[in-house]
């Protein structure tokens, strides 16, 4: 018996050093043993690197040198038995293009028969199609070519790889046919589509809902535009779906919430529409639903009520508009809740605090009122809180101040009001961003108050802190973030806090008082400072170079502005966004606009700037906004600015410029929104290339001394023919301050900022305009308000006038116009300032309730008659005569008068020609003349009328 088991022992020792020996062998190489790299696929890898471009050198370690094993180069990975390559880790770990991969993709890779993992994901592979060929590499089960930049049709024979468990083919530049080559992979547990162009696959639901092994199927942001009918539902396995940033514009198909096994839904982003469909009871598995970005209207379906293992629920930014359930409050496996922006209204339930798990709570953007519940201060794990634009009341610190674990908080633009002191702040020690403008608290601190929060954003906009600096901010030292905007503080800053600006990316003090000179601004790179609207004195500071926003107008600073624009030339400015408006600037507007080629906002209005615009200004040709409103500057526009390709708003107005209005400016400036020459010296005719503008909602060229006619072609002005509501990019809305226009409409001005984009309006009056009103000026349909008042238009108003029904203001006061009002005005329903006066009209004013209701000023100093004028129509429609008195000798002392007036006018008139005749021969002077006389007849004329 012990001999046998000696032997048994010997036998152990035996194998296992053989064992050991085998292994080692594997590894090293040893010869008579299997190498662990085979000299075939060794060479295909090497044939492979020979297409590939690889500019950081990955591939250092693919040498062709003898006895160099394949299996110990990077990316390669073995099977440590038999030596064959199984997988390929070729993926950009790194976010740089530098490091990706390019080039071309070599079949050398069908000489690895065993290969079962190929990732060439995150690479360059621009203008290159995936091969055809990898559909023969049929031992594939994972294939990622994910974020590669593969282009053209996927290749449908990758449908023959039935081995596949896994196909990542994430791309902005591939599309597809059909999906019908997917049917053949039977075994595909995930499947990833995200971003390729499946707008043609019309049977996209009916081949994935036949892979039966299907466990995560992603086809998010695919140019989907219909969910087909599901009769039959073989998603059995299915876990994950993702069908994000589609354009389905339909109801939300029912069979989404009848996959029984699903965990995880996102649906957000696709113009889905109605009430959520019923959800069956049998549906208990979801535990993330994401339906954000849509137009699902109606309650809170009781239904998920059933799901009492959701652990995430988003349905922001949509239409429901109920109050909040109070069955909702009883899912407390939450940990992230998100309702913002819907019509949600009514108050928040006690049972709140039923929540405990909750970490990420957002409501903003709704119409929740009442104050915050106090039960809110038991939800301990809240780490965001975000309850901006609501109607909350009261005070909101009792309840926020038992949060301890709270980092991020937004309760802006709410009606919370009240003091609050330091205690109650006192145990929010992990606060790192307070979002709280738009209230009016009053903040009572001692000037040496240590706050126990390190803030990264602070936004306090509206708060009572003044009028002293608050002191406590040199304590925040990790700021990024900050403003301060509205909060009474009137002193000047303080030399410490510049020390702290120097990594804000975000800094604004506007709208305060505060005071004094400024030398030099500090502030990170790539930032936004905005010190408006305070009492600044002295010359502009200093600024960074690296600047994105740069806001200093309405203030009083003072002198030329030559050093802020032109010294430093050597550093290129990366500003794109300068507002100076409305200071007390002097001097040339600067020319040496050539080291600001990155802005896209100018705004110079309402200062002291003379001379003339420099030509290098047409330097900026990225420039979008052009405010040099109000200013003493004067000549002809340079040719320059045609350069300027890209702009959206010209005003120019309230200056002394001259010449013609330039053809260029219909030719290149084609994205105009508004041109604003008002009250200059421009004359002649305008051009008939400014109906080329077809984007111009503003058109404002009152005041000059334009002649000529109005353009038929005006009805190509599109945008204000357009009932759509705006033609304006997104990319000049950032700053409302300074993307502001003065519009004149119903006779004041008025200045619009965040609305501007929906502002249509043309003003043409006070030239020297003549002709009559081209009927096809009504075709601008959208236009809010037309002037063309006192110049010399004849002729009859435009019979289809009505048709332009979103007309609010029309003046076409002091012109020759005659004829009747057509009948069609009584369908300007939105009419509310209306100036026919001092015409030749004639006949009954239209009865509709929208003229009836003006004033009759309105239509004075012509031959009309009825409401609301005093005078009434006879039975064709025109003024009676007068009845004559019973007392003779009073009807003789009106004929009497009537010649008095008469003969005083031709005499008048008699004297004035024999005196100025001789300027006539001059044709200028002549025209001139002749429309100042016509205008000086008129009134006369009228005021004889409404004596008589």
């Amino acid at each position: 018996m012990e001999r046998s088991m000696r032997v048994v022992l010997l036998l152990i020792r035996v194998l296992t050093i053989a064992t050991i020996t085998f292994s080692i062998g594997l590894c090293n190489g040893i010869p008579g043993w299997p190498p662990l790299c085979k000299e075939s696929e060794r060479q295909a890898l090497l044939m492979f690197k020979q297409d590939l471009e690889d500019p950081a050198n990955r591939l250092s370690s693919w040498v062709a040198e003898e006895g160099s094993d394949c299996c110990s180069w990077i990316g390669v990975v073995c099977d440590h038995i038999t030596g064959h390559i199984h997988e390929l880790h070729l993926n950009n770990s790194e976010p740089y293009l530098e490091s990706s991969f390019g080039g071309k993709i070599n079949p050398s890779l069908l000489s690895l028969k065993h290969l079962n993992y190929l990732d060439l994901s995150n690479n360059d592979f621009w203008t290159t199609r995936i091969p055809s060929f990898f559909g023969s590499m049929t031992s594939l089960t994972h294939l990622n070519l994910g974020y590669s930049s593969f282009e053209g049709v996927i290749p449908h024979k990758l449908g023959n790889l039935s081995s596949l468990l896994y196909l990542n083919l994430i791309s902005y530049s591939l599309k597809v046919d059909n999906l019908q080559w997917i049917s053949g992979l039977s075994l595909l547990k995930h499947l990833d589509l995200s971003h390729v162009d499946l707008s043609k696959a019309s049977d996209w639901l009916q081949v994935t809902n036949m892979l039966p092994s299907l466990v995560e199927l992603d086809m998010s942001n695919c140019q989907l535009h219909q969910t087909p009918p599901l009769p039959t539902i073989n998603f059995t396995s299915l876990v994950v779906l993702d069908l994000s940033d589609n354009s389905f514009n339909s109801l939300m198909p029912r069979w989404v919430f009848s996959i029984k096994n699903l965990v995880s839904l996102r649906l957000t982003g696709c113009d889905f529409r109605g009430p959520i469909p019923s959800i069956s009871q049998n549906i208990t598995s979801l535990r993330e639903i994401d339906l954000s970005y849509n137009y699902i209207t109606g309650q809170l379906p009781s239904s998920i009520q059933n799901m009492t293992g959701l652990t995430a629920l988003n349905l922001g930014w949509n239409n429901f508009n109920s109050t909040i359930p109070e069955w909702l409050y009883s899912l407390n496996n939450l940990k992230s809740l998100l309702l913002s922006r819907n019509a949600l209204r009514g108050e928040i339930s006690s049972s709140i605090g039923n929540l405990k798990s909750l970490r990420h709570f957002d409501l903003s953007g709704n119409s929740i009122s009442g104050p915050i519940p106090i039960s809110l201060g038991n939800l301990s794990s809240l780490v965001e809180l975000d309850i901006s634009g609501n109607q909350f009341n009261g005070t909101f610190i009792e309840v926020i101040g038992k949060l301890k674990m709270l980092t991020d908080l937004d309760i802006s633009y709410n009606s919370f009001e009240g003091e609050v002191s330091k205690v109650s702040f006192s145990n929010l020690t992990k606060l790192k961003h307070f979002i709280a403008n738009g209230n009016s608290f009053t903040l009572k601190t001692s000037r040496d108050w240590l706050p126990p929060f390190q803030l990264e954003s602070l936004r306090l906009d509206s708060w009572h802190l003044g009028p002293e600096w608050p002191m406590w901010l040199q304590t925040q030292t990790q700021l990024t973030d900050l403003s301060l905007s509205g909060t009474g503080i009137s002193s000047t800053i303080p030399t410490w806090f510049w020390n702290l600006t120097f990594q804000l990316g975000y800094l604004n003090l506007s709208h305060n008082q505060l005071y004094g000179e400024i030398q030099n601004i500090v502030a990170a790179p790539v930032s936004v400072v905005d010190l408006g609207s305070n009492q600044f004195t002295g010359a502009l500071p200093i600024v960074p170079t690296s600047l994105y926003l740069l806001d200093l107008s309405n203030s009083s600073f003072s002198g030329s502005v030559f050093h802020f624009f032109c010294d430093r030339l050597e550093e290129p400015k990366q500003l794109s966004i300068l507002h100076l408006g409305n200071n007390l600037l002097t001097g040339k507007v600067p020319d040496c606009w050539m080291s600001w080629q990155y802005l896209r906002a100018l705004n110079l209005e309402n200062n002291h700037l003379t001379g003339n615009v420099p030509m290098s200004l047409g330097y900026l040709q990225t420039l979008g906004s052009l405010h040099l409103r109000n200013n003493h500057l004067y000549g002809e526009l340079p040719n320059s600015l045609q350069n300027c390709t890209m702009l959206s708003v010209v005003d120019l107005g309230g200056n002394g410029f001259v010449g013609s209005i330039p053809i260029w400016m219909g030719k290149s400036l084609s994205s105009l929104n508004v041109l604003n020459l008002r009250s200059n010296e421009f004359e002649g005719d305008i051009p008939s290339e400014i109906c080329c503008l077809k984007s111009l909602q503003i058109l404002d060229l009152a005041h000059n001394k334009l002649s000529g006619t109005i353009p038929k072609c005006f009805h190509n002005l599109s945008a204000m023919a357009d009932l759509s509501e705006s033609f304006w990019p997104t990319m000049f809305m950032i700053n409302s301050s300074v993307e502001a226009s003065i519009v004149v409409t119903k006779g004041i001005e008025m200045e619009y900022t965040k609305i501007l984009k929906f502002v249509k309006s043309m003003d043409l009056s006070c030239n020297f305009m003549h002709g009559e009103i081209p009927e096809e000026l009504t075709d601008l349909l959208a236009l809010q308000s037309l002037n063309l008042s006192n110049n010399c238009f004849t002729g009859r108003i435009p019979s289809k006038l009505g048709t332009m029904a979103r007309l609010e203001s029309l003046d076409f006061s002091m012109n020759q116009l005659d004829g009747e009002i057509p009948p069609s005005m009584t369908n300007l329903t939105f009419l509310s300032h209306l100036n026919l006066s001092y015409n030749n009209l004639t006949g009954r004013i239209p009865e509709s309730t929208q003229l009836q209701s003006l004033d009759p000023s309105s239509f004075v100093g012509n031959e009309l008659c009825g409401a609301p004028l005093n005078k009434n129509c006879s039975a064709n429609g025109v003024i009676p005569p007068p009845t004559v008195e019973q007392d003779r000798g009073g009807g003789y002392r009106l004929l009497e008068d009537e010649w008095f007036y008469v003969s005083l006018g031709v005499g008048f008139f008699t004297g004035f020609w024999i005196v100025l005749g001789s300027l006539l021969v001059n044709m200028p002077w002549s025209i001139l003349l002749s429309q100042l006389l016509n205008r000086i007849v008129l009134k006369i004329y009228h005021v004889i009328v409404e004596y008589v």
